[in-house]
């Protein structure tokens, strides 16, 4: 018997896997409350552990909710207001904390930083044209827990920061697209291995600043291989983004 037949035999069965689903998604604020409670007790590279959690939460949930059905066997539960509240949390409330916490761009902005990326996610979280028909994100999206890694693994100093801050504040006006590795077919295969190999790469990176263990080559190899990966999304987001605008 095929795993669609058991889940889809009957209704109970059926809502139980709804409801499995929502719970994943909802995962995703329990491993906020991690986050944050690692920042507030300075483990760096722990909060760091719980962010890629919550964000591999985030890449997964969508696609078993829609396996499972959930609109259908839950129809009173909104998927898309649970994930939008704790995706506000995850990918806003907590970078803005870190950028505070870690004192990540010029202190006399450090406030004013933190004010805009609040009222800029409040656009992101009410457009109802955030994502385009392919699965590309339209807009810089609140992708601010990516961009707080960035800045801490490229650690290029307080004023580059600033400007990468204000600079993605802008771009989520601008209809540029943004890739999602795990729903764009297009080289969806390439772009999810790449994603495994960035991610592996970018928690050596985190874990590398902390207790700085590794050979400084192999250190080189996982950095210049980060970056490379990061490219490629950057890469194939400025092609869908040069082709369809």
């Amino acid at each position: 018997m095929k795993i669609e037949e058991i889940v889809f035999k009957s209704k109970k069965v059926n809502r139980a896997f709804a409801w499995g689903a929502h719970f994943i998604t909802a995962s995703g604020l329990i491993f906020g409350f991690l986050r944050l409670m690692a920042l507030l007790n300075g483990e760096q590279s722990l909060a760091f552990l719980f962010m890629g959690l919550a964000l591999l939460v985030d890449g997964i949930d969508g696609s078993f909710a829609r396996f499972v059905k959930v609109e259908e066997a839950l129809p009173d539960v909104d998927g898309t207001t649970l994930d939008n509240v704790i995706d506000m949390f995850n990918y806003t409330i907590l970078p803005v904390l870190m950028i505070y916490w870690y004192s990540m761009v010029p202190y006399n902005f450090v406030i004013l930083t933190c004010i805009m990326i609040l009222l800029v996610s409040c656009y992101t979280f009410s457009d109802k044209k955030i994502k385009t028909s392919d699965y590309y994100f339209s807009g810089f999206s609140a992708f601010w827990n990516l961009l707080v890694l960035f800045l801490f693994i490229l650690d290029l100093g307080l004023w580059f920061n600033f400007i990468a801050v204000c600079v993605c504040g802008v771009l989520t006006f601008v209809p540029i697209k943004i890739i999602h590795p795990l729903r764009v077919r297009e080289l969806r295969n390439i772009s999810i291995t790449l994603l495994i190999v960035w991610s592996l790469c970018a928690l050596f990176l985190v874990l590398e600043k902390e207790y700085q263990a590794a050979p400084e080559q192999m250190r080189q190899v996982f950095y210049l291989t980060w970056l490379a990966t990061s490219a490629y999304f950057v890469w194939i987001s400025v092609r869908r983004s040069i082709k369809h605008n």
